[in-house]
């Protein structure tokens, strides 16, 4: 008796292995059980049993849920989310659109906002996209306002330039008179020299 309870220990346990239930939860029968286990949305499961039929979240930290986690599972009926701190912002659209998709809508009714103050208590899945999507203008708004500041730099930069070549184009215009005319007198110093210094012709007599 004891060696058939352990074979069927070791059977057990093989199955659980292969049919790829993630270590923090436990799985039997198409149910994957992952609740009471503190997960956040770093430590929540990459991947489920394709053959995951319901999935148990509830009773955890979980902010949101990455993109896509539960569009690879076609025998997926349910999922229990409830009990957790969800955050309403960008990161909760991929979970509101997989709930406004559920026919069983019902069972979604007690998955609601714990932040920000502005959506706490709202049923996620009667989140308006609008509202979501506010709360994403700050990333928006912090990129305008760095390409304006990098535009500003730019524009003095150039500015600081076009005043420098302008600035250098006088000087060198002003340097060039004044060799044009040093050149000037210089030569007209040499041709008064070259007059003064003409020997008179002297003529013999006979």
């Amino acid at each position: 008796m004891k060696l058939g309870s352990c074979l069927l220990l070791l059977l057990a346990s093989m199955s659980h292995v292969v049919s790829g239930c993630p270590s923090s939860c436990r799985c039997t029968s198409g149910i994957v059980d992952c609740s009471y286990n503190n997960l956040d949305t770093q430590s929540l499961p990459a991947s489920f049993p394709s053959s995951t039929e319901v999935i148990r979240l509830d009773k955890n930290k979980l902010n949101s849920i990455p993109s896509g986690l539960l569009d690879r599972l076609p025998n997926l009926r349910e999922v229990h989310l409830k009990h957790n701190p969800w955050n309403c912002d960008c990161d909760i659209l991929y979970l509101r659109s997989w709930l406004q998709a559920q026919q069983k809508r019902s069972l979604y009714r007690d998955v609601i906002c714990e932040s920000p103050e502005s959506l706490k208590g709202r049923v996620i899945m009667f989140l308006t996209e609008d509202e979501l999507v506010t709360t994403c203008q700050y990333w928006y708004c912090n990129l305008a306002l760095v390409s304006q500041l990098c535009l500003c730099i730019f524009i003095v930069v150039q500015g600081i330039l076009l005043i420098f070549v302008i600035f250098s184009l006088r000087r060198f215009q002003r340097i060039a008179r004044e060799a044009r005319r040093t050149a000037k007198e210089l030569q007209q110093n040499n041709e008064t020299y070259a007059y003064d210094n003409i020997p008179l012709c002297s003529f013999d007599r006979t």
